[in-house]
């Protein structure tokens, strides 16, 4: 068990999170959630021992076995795929060494030696058969056909691979290493919808413990019993998956307004009187008193909500033909092998198109074939008149000036056309006051990826094409871009593995596998949520496919539970909110009279007095009524809340 208790960390003069503790028990399987740069890298360096807190302490047991996956991969892989993938069983890699060396050695031995090594090769073999040996090549094998390797890629060297294949290989081998603490960060951004949709399988029922960092709800939702929050503060836990995460965080900060509005009326009430007595002496030690009060007083801060809310407002594009886009018949690859074919497609202006399949199937293929990259083998591909276009790809966010500023790099790629104000449009992505100045090479990968967004979606385009937009980002900027993509004037082609991002923004999808392409209109769950591959049917694999296959359903059934309760007590708790804010301000109007009431001064006018009197009782009735209309709603919600249980 790793347990971290009180931790706190400062870089510079900024706090980036303090009293946060977390405990990693087998188990549990943890998601750690906050916007960029509040601290998540940080936090998952100091658990792993790279980088020391400020303050608390990290206890890690002498024989707990860590493995990590960052975001970039630091070490080289050397090897092929399948032996990289092997290296995670080291121990049963370097048994299986030793066997094959006991076997070389014993055709040259006899007597008493060959005895003693007939003696060790029997513990050997049998340390290894209980390890899983012989079945190690087999699950590695699985492994990485549930990652998306074929037959043949397997034995590619790694270096060969692109960045995204090799962070395959890197979770591939961590996978089969089996740690006793598995920490993840964004695991799913270089996977597709069916390896995403493999990995829920495998990490939903993992007996160890998992740490991961992740902006797909679907994920979280799927695989996650704790969901961790930094909120640029401090930690906050939720038990569940996102859907629980999402509905205790409202109650959290409904509960942190209620309690930060009582502390600013205690604080109100605290310097008027500090105000009316500070110049009368009789009164001078209870004015001091309260002074020191306010200054040793801990503010109760309630998250900025505009965070939430930011809106893009896009530059009217001009108006393009109908069809802005048509494959007829076509077909296309590369060295006289073909990739896509048959491929009939028509999206017309306004459309919202998400293009989905496989790492492989021929998604870039489709996208470099109708931009004109890629020339059709046969058939037709082509724009529509009238069609100006932009792409946003990841490597966009690595070309950057390091030397300047946000505004300064947004300004040269957009050009300035002196009718916007860019601070404003850079403002609908995150960046506002001071962080439009901050240097580029200051800037997390999340915040490089929104700036990237931003310059590929500031000028007017009627077709934008946007290759996994989410990748790096953290859960406000994902809403922030699904509110400008739904936003959008023209037409939108989306290519990603985040399902809530297109079952909330698409309204048809494009499928590329198994060598073609076909339109299917409307999100169907079914194609976002493929059959994950499994191994070779034998009656092991199987009765393991319909565990994971019942535990998914369950998890599923009890979010969709969830959901449904969430959305039929909606009105109730927005009733029994309104009502607590009635009955707080009541209240609090009822304390303001009490304290006029009690100043003597007040009894100078009868007519003032009687009013006052006239006023409590009215507040008092007020008061009561309100108090029992929400205990009654209260119960009314208890009552509707049992009905999913």
């Amino acid at each position: 068990m790793l347990t971290a208790t009180a931790l706190a960390k400062t870089h510079g003069s900024r706090h980036l999170f303090r009293d946060v503790s977390i405990q990693l028990s087998p188990g549990r399987r943890v998601a750690l959630v906050g916007a960029n740069g509040v601290g998540k890298t940080t936090l998952i360096e100091i658990l792993l021992g790279t980088q020391d807190p400020d303050a608390g302490n990290v206890h890690r047991p002498i024989n707990l076995s860590i493995g990590y996956l960052p975001q970039e991969l630091e070490d080289e892989l050397i090897g092929t795929v399948l032996e990289v993938t092997l290296q995670g069983a080291a121990q049963i890699v370097a048994l299986e060494q030793r066997l094959l060396e006991l076997q070389e050695k014993l055709t040259g031995l006899d007597g008493a030696d060959q005895d003693q090594a007939l003696s060790e090769y029997g513990e050997t073999q049998s340390h290894f058969e209980q390890l899983g040996g012989y079945a190690i090549e087999s699950e590695a094998q699985r492994i990485l056909a549930g990652l998306g390797f074929d037959q043949d890629s397997v034995h590619r060297d790694v270096r060969e691979l692109s960045g995204g294949w090799r962070m395959r290989v890197a979770l591939a081998k961590l996978l089969l290493a089996e740690p006793d603490v598995l920490i993840l960060d964004e695991p799913t951004n270089h996977l597709d919808v069916d390896s995403v949709a493999w990995l829920e399988e495998q990490l939903s029922t993992w007996t160890g413990c998992i740490l991961f960092v992740s902006h797909d709800r679907d994920f979280i939702d799927c695989v996650a019993n704790r969901v961790v929050e930094l909120d640029g503060h401090s930690s906050h836990e939720y038990v569940g998956g996102f859907s629980d995460f999402v509905a205790g965080r409202e109650a959290r900060l409904a509960q942190l307004e209620a309690a930060a509005t009582h502390q600013n009326r205690k604080v109100s009430e605290t310097e008027r009187f500090i105000e009316r007595f500070r110049y009368k002496a009789s009164k001078a030690r209870q004015v001091q008193s309260r002074v020191k009060a306010l200054e040793r007083l801990d503010r109760i801060e309630v998250p900025d909500s505009k965070q939430l809310n930011a809106k893009f407002e896009f530059p009217l594009p001009r108006r393009s033909s109908r069809v802005v886009v048509e494959f007829e018949d076509a077909a296309a690859g590369y060295d006289n092998e073909t990739v896509l074919s048959d491929v009939s497609i028509v999206i017309e202006r306004g459309r919202k198109v998400a293009l989905v399949g496989p790492n492989g199937a021929g998604k870039t293929t489709l996208l470099r074939l109708l931009l004109g990259e890629l020339d059709a083998t046969r058939g037709k591909a082509r724009l529509g008149n009238k069609v100006d276009y932009a792409r946003f790809a990841q490597h966009l966010a690595e070309v950057f000036n390091v030397h300047r500023t946000v505004l300064q790099e947004f300004k040269a790629s957009i050009g300035d056309q002196g009718e916007r104000n860019l601070r404003t449009v850079l403002g609908g992505f995150g960046f506002r006051g001071e962080q439009v100045d901050q240097k580029i090479a200051d800037l997390s990968g999340g915040e490089r990826t929104r700036l990237a967004l931003a310059i590929t979606m500031a000028n007017p385009v009627n077709l934008l094409i946007l290759d996994e937009p989410t990748n790096h980002l953290d859960l406000p900027s994902c809403d922030r871009l699904e509110d400008a993509l739904n936003a959008y004037p023209g037409t939108l082609i989306l290519v990603t593995h985040d399902r809530h991002l297109i079952r909330n923004v698409a309204d048809a999808l494009i499928v590329v596998r198994d060598g073609t392409a076909t339109w299917h209109e409307g999100v169907d769950e079914h194609l976002l949520r493929p059959v994950p591959k499994t191994a070779e049917p034998g009656p092991t694999s199987v009765t393991s496919t319909n565990k994971h296959n019942e535990a998914r359903e369950d998890r599923r059934n009890e979010a969709r539970r969830r959901n449904q309760m969430h959305e039929a007590t909606k009105a109730l708790r927005g009733e029994l909110h309104q009502v607590e804010r009635a009955w707080e301000k009541a209240e609090e109007e009822l304390a303001q009279l009490q304290t006029q009431l009690g100043d003597s001064a007040t009894y100078d006018d009868p007519q003032l007095v009687r009013a006052l009197g006239e006023r409590h009782e009215e507040l008092k009735d007020n008061a009561a009524d309100l108090m029992e209309m929400y205990e009654t709603i209260q119960r009314r919600l208890f009552r509707k809340q049992a009905e999913f249980d």
